[in-house]
């Protein structure tokens, strides 16, 4: 099962270090990157820069339109018109079944703000302890994953940042 899962980084190139990171492990094949897209917001822009990258892996992945559509509703949205809005909208409550609700896109529009980025994976196959060591030296939070709470919990105790 792939997984979705949503990084924060406290500086808006905080995420293009993880991605290159990230490549790099999946070509030592630590992990499969299914997919992946970004959110690049520096300071000194009105609204953040989105990019996706296209399938990582010969296997395809989710499509452009899935990230630009859920790029728009997390930020965007406000600043279309109330047809387009609407509409948006209305897809947005689709996504309900692979854990993006109102919830979800409230956290990413909170959490994600100017001076910072956020990297949103799409991925399997983790050797964890390995994907652990290899971006221990990153600053980031998880935001939120498509795991069970169990699970989810699981992979937070796993990139919990030890103060010791």
């Amino acid at each position: 099962m792939a997984t979705l899962t949503v990084l924060k980084f406290p500086t808006s190139e905080g995420a293009r270090a993880v991605l290159n990171a990230l490549e790099d492990m999946q070509r030592q094949a630590l992990i499969t990157v299914h997919d992946a897209a970004m959110v690049n917001w520096p300071t000194d822009k009105k609204k953040p820069k989105t990019e996706q990258l296209h399938s990582m892996t010969a296997a395809g992945g989710w499509s452009g339109a899935f990230w630009g559509m859920l790029f728009g509703v997390l930020f965007f949205v406000p600043l279309l018109g109330a047809a387009v809005g609407a509409a948006m909208g209305a897809w947005a409550g689709s996504l309900t079944d692979v854990g993006i609700d109102d919830q979800f896109i409230d956290q990413i529009r909170s959490e994600v703000t100017p001076g910072t980025s956020a990297l949103f994976l799409l991925t399997s196959d983790a050797v964890l302890d390995k994907v652990r060591d290899g971006l221990s030296q990153y600053d980031f939070e998880l935001l939120t994953t498509n795991l069970s709470a169990e699970e989810e919990q699981k992979l937070r105790d796993v990139f919990e940042h030890d103060d010791a």
